[in-house]
């Protein structure tokens, strides 16, 4: 047999860091509007509307981030996106995926305290990526 491949995310690019913004900001207002109806009764018996309203606001925050990152290097050669917007993008995705997964399940199991740990750490994951910006005016320029 070959060589074992390993399974990569795949390669960020203008068109992926737009099309994931666009779908992470649908379900950001779709889990918005499922908590705000469906599931009001429940997050108010648990007084968790709080915490499940902090993960679709910081959902929906990411979810512009990334579309912002797709469209201000958009004209980027190839549309490749330079190592900062790559890494940029990832951080995004994965900070905010840990940051509100754990929140909306803290909101549905509150006795889950084992997941309040991993919200810190996708805040974390989620301010490296919007510092990524910062280096990626100076990369943008070298880039193309």
């Amino acid at each position: 047999p070959g060589p074992k491949q390993v399974l990569a995310p795949p390669i960020m690019n203008a068109s992926l860091a737009t099309r994931t913004g666009a779908v992470w900001m649908a379900l950001a207002i779709g889990l918005g509007a499922f908590g705000a109806h469906s599931l009001k009764a429940r997050l108010s018996l648990l007084d968790s509307t709080g915490i499940w309203q902090t993960a679709v606001t910081y959902q929906a925050w990411q979810a512009l981030g990334l579309v912002l990152l797709g469209a201000v290097t958009i004209g980027s050669q190839d549309r490749l996106l330079p190592t900062a917007g790559r890494i940029t993008g990832w951080l995004l995705i994965a900070g905010s995926f840990l940051f509100s997964a754990s929140l909306y399940a803290l909101a549905l199991h509150p006795s889950e305290t084992w997941l309040g740990p991993v919200t810190p750490i996708g805040g974390l994951l989620m301010i490296l990526g919007w510092l990524g910006f910062a280096s990626l005016g100076g990369a943008l320029k070298n880039h193309d």
